[in-house]
């Protein structure tokens, strides 16, 4: 577990100096409306949010071994219906069962675990009182062929507060033609769970075919996904869910197949974003309105150095001013034990005031 700068260090190898130590350049930290244990009555307080909103967002950042920081670690786990069930439970079939799944979650020290409706439906009574419970409302069902890359409403909003839930979660496959339909759907479900008082997440996805050159995507570009952050949070998102950027102008790479495709200033590349990974995550927080909604990175998949991935991506998420990690597979493909410990890991990054916003 890494609790010590010394720590990260040793697991991030011959990264550490490159991520450790690196200042931001391009969009001053100064700027963003940094996380803090005074956050949401800081930033949100001002809001049109509601005061069950603001309550619902005090509950979810004062939980788990994080809370009172000002960052979240929220375990996910809806991947049985994009991944198919017996894909992503293969390695470790136990969750399969619902309430494992809450107990990882409170294991871990998580803020919240975020799931699908049959799996809190069918704890939401033993879990509402010991963890937040975050209700993702939408999946992409890939039972159907061919496969289409479309989500789908699987609950409603009004559900989510019938099972005491702080907040509902949601994906839209931004560039794709199923998007702008997609984007109405969510929009008028965040209205609604605010009227309620619920919070609300976005996974602010690329389409995983759409935007793509010569076949390879462009899913993890920094200036396409900072755009889908910025409607994200037009549609009143509290936080955003999004891939961590590993290159970026994919809007200039699209534009080579059609001139005609988005609008761009090249400033982009030059003054707003280098290529560290540190800068590229900056301004994708600049798109969620300097930081004042949240960027949660994803986890990404299971490898055999989880450790070293995860502890990369929470430094690079805290150091470009962005507000914790949904780590999934990498914890839940593992033992217990592991996961639990993997869950730590994370959270140590963002406990740790050594490592700071760069």
């Amino acid at each position: 577990m890494a609790k010590t700068v010394l720590d990260l260090e040793q697991i991030l190898g011959d990264e550490a100096d490159f991520l450790l130590n690196h200042t931001c350049r391009t969009i001053p930290r100064e700027h963003l409306h940094q996380p803090s244990p005074d956050f949401v009555d800081r930033v949100w307080g001002a809001s049109d949010r509601n005061l069950r909103v603001v309550q619902a967002l005090r509950t979810l950042f004062a939980r788990g071994r994080l809370g009172g920081s000002g960052y979240l670690s929220i375990l996910p786990i809806d991947h049985g219906i994009a991944h198919t069930a017996g894909m992503v439970f293969a390695k470790n079939p136990a969750y399969f069962d619902p309430a494992a799944i809450v107990h990882l979650a409170i294991e871990g020290g998580c803020s919240a675990v975020v799931t699908t409706y049959g799996v809190l439906g069918a704890v939401a009574r033993a879990g509402a009182h010991k963890i937040p419970l975050i209700l993702k409302i939408n999946h992409d069902e890939q039972l159907a062929y061919p496969l289409r890359h479309d989500n789908l409403l699987f609950a409603r909003v009004e559900e989510a507060a019938a099972m005491g839930c702080v907040a509902v979660a949601a994906t839209v496959y931004f560039g794709g033609p199923e998007a702008r339909r997609q984007l109405v759907e969510i929009s008028g479900a965040f209205a609604c769970a605010h009227d309620l008082g619920l919070a609300t997440i976005l996974f602010c996805y690329l389409h995983p075919t759409a935007l793509t050159t010569d076949g390879d995507p462009l899913i993890f570009t920094a200036d396409l996904t900072a755009q889908a952050n910025h409607l994200g949070v037009t549609i009143e998102a509290d936080l955003i869910k999004q891939k961590q950027p590993l290159s970026n102008r994919g809007y200039q790479t699209l534009r080579t197949r059609d001139p005609a495709y988005g609008k761009l200033d090249e400033r982009i590349y030059t003054d707003l974003a280098t290529d560290h990974p540190i800068d590229l995550t900056r301004y994708q927080v600049a798109n969620n309105y300097m930081g004042r909604c949240g960027l949660i990175h994803s986890g990404g998949a299971s490898a055999k150095d989880n450790l070293r991935q995860a502890v990369c991506t929470a430094v690079v998420n805290k150091r470009g001013g962005g507000m914790g990690m949904l780590a999934g597979r990498k914890a839940f493909q593992a033992p217990m034990a592991d996961g639990v410990a993997l869950l730590h890991a994370i959270q140590e990054v963002y406990l740790n005031d050594a490592v700071t916003v760069a």
